[in-house]
């Protein structure tokens, strides 16, 4: 490809037909839209339950999941998927609910992480000890994309959405107070592992676009840039997903006229949104101490 500089158009419209012009362009706009929609949902209530460890140990376990599949031959999907599902049945089995306290449950997930990195990398070596996709595997690409993958990121997404509509109100009061959702019989435990088991998925669709590590490009940090800007569920989830779905796009975009890697400008964007927000929560607040100083009554003489 060509240099960004180069490549660009003043024309948006004509930059839009230079990249549709190639299929593969097309699958990664459709395949990014779809996992941006389900990461920037799944995402908000992650962060709500404060369970970005969890997910950053499924994002870790994905990558063994893929170097073993491209060991064996199998397709990466069958690999991402799969050890994150193993991955939330292990996260499940230790969590809080099943009677484990916090320290306990931090040291099995760190356990978990470690395991996971070091079988990614014995199953690099044993391939060959260069796997050829690795860059792929931990940073994401959009050349690979298949139709064929986009119409099974679709079903996937369709089904874990639809899931956490059903789940979503119960899955809410059990995040924001569980000691009360548990007196008022709500299955904490089931929904908690119901809904790992959609982090999971979640995770690996978004791996097979920004590459293992760097999952919470699209997973957390556009669902805790939103939950600063509110604190109310509906309009903090339609904010996460609009910011993954921007992050994408505009992401997408400027990786195929660059030479670096769509994860890195994912990140990159991400991060900047985030810090951006920060930033202005930060002017707002100094501003909103001063004023009230400023325009103070003044003293009876």
């Amino acid at each position: 490809m060509t240099s960004l500089v180069a490549a660009l158009s003043l024309n948006p419209v004509t930059d839009l037909e230079q990249m549709t012009e190639y299929p593969f362009m097309v699958n990664a706009l459709w395949a990014g839209t779809i996992v941006a929609v389900m990461a920037g949902a799944i995402g908000w209530f992650m962060v709500l339950r404060r369970q970005t460890f969890a997910g950053h140990t499924l994002a870790v376990t994905a990558f063994p999941g893929a170097a073993a599949a491209t060991f064996v031959g199998l397709p990466l999907a069958v690999g991402y998927f799969g050890a994150c599902g193993l991955g939330a049945l292990l996260l499940a089995a230790v969590g809080r609910d099943g009677g484990s306290d916090a320290a306990d449950e931090s040291a099995a997930i760190g356990t978990l992480q470690a395991f996971g990195l070091g079988l990614g990398y014995l199953f690099v070596v044993l391939y060959g000890g260069q796997l050829s996709s690795l860059e792929a595997l931990l940073f994401g690409s959009f050349l690979g994309i298949t139709e064929g993958q986009v119409q099974a990121l679709l079903w996937i997404a369709a089904a874990a959405l639809a899931v956490l509509v059903v789940i979503g109100r119960p899955l809410l009061f059990a995040s924001v107070d569980g000691a009360v959702a548990r007196a008022a019989n709500v299955p904490t435990r089931a929904l908690g592992f119901g809904f790992l088991v959609l982090l999971a998925l979640a995770v690996a669709a978004t791996a097979e676009i920004t590459g293992a590590l760097l999952v919470f490009a699209l997973l957390v940090t556009p669902a805790a840039t939103a939950q600063r800007l509110t604190a109310r569920p509906g309009p903090g989830i339609v904010i996460s997903v609009a910011l993954a779905l921007a992050v994408t796009w505009v992401g997408l975009t400027i990786a195929f006229f660059s030479p670096y890697p769509v994860g890195f400008w994912v990140t990159s964007l991400s991060f900047g949104v985030y810090v951006a927000v920060r930033l202005g929560e930060l002017i707002v607040r100094r501003a909103a101490v001063a004023v009230p100083g400023a325009h103070a009554d003044p003293e009876p003489t």
